[in-house]
């Protein structure tokens, strides 16, 4: 059974950080972009960030660019997302993804992970 299994959520103060970690299991996705997506209440799911199978190119929504860093160990299977400077537009369930090839549109993705909670104060 494939599993995509998110970590790392909470809440914290406007300006705090938290980094997230989606771990994969029963295959491995060494050769496939993963990237993160959230969705705030009320709102649609939206793309944040990708990265290439590889790690060499990543990709960022306008609304994180500068703040947000995704990175990948495929020896471990797992992909992360470093948030600094979280601000309250930025609270919303993450979800991680995986798909043969990178995209910024959430209909490309096959796998998903269950998500997890990101809540920031003011």
């Amino acid at each position: 059974q494939v599993q995509l299994v998110e970590s790392g959520g909470g809440v914290v103060q406007a300006g705090g950080s938290l980094r997230l970690s989606c771990a994969a299991s029963g295959r491995t996705f060494t050769g496939f972009a993963r990237a993160w997506f959230r969705r705030a209440q009320g709102n649609e799911r939206e793309f944040v960030s990708a990265v290439t199978w590889n790690g060499d190119s990543a990709y960022y929504a306008d609304s994180v660019t500068g703040r947000f860093t995704i990175s990948r160990d495929n020896a471990k299977n797992t992909v992360y997302l470093q948030m600094n400077s979280l601000k309250p537009e930025d609270t919303a369930v993450y979800y991680c993804a995986a798909a043969p090839r990178f995209s910024d549109s959430d209909s490309a993705y096959d796998y998903w992970g269950q998500g997890t909670q990101v809540t920031v104060s003011s």
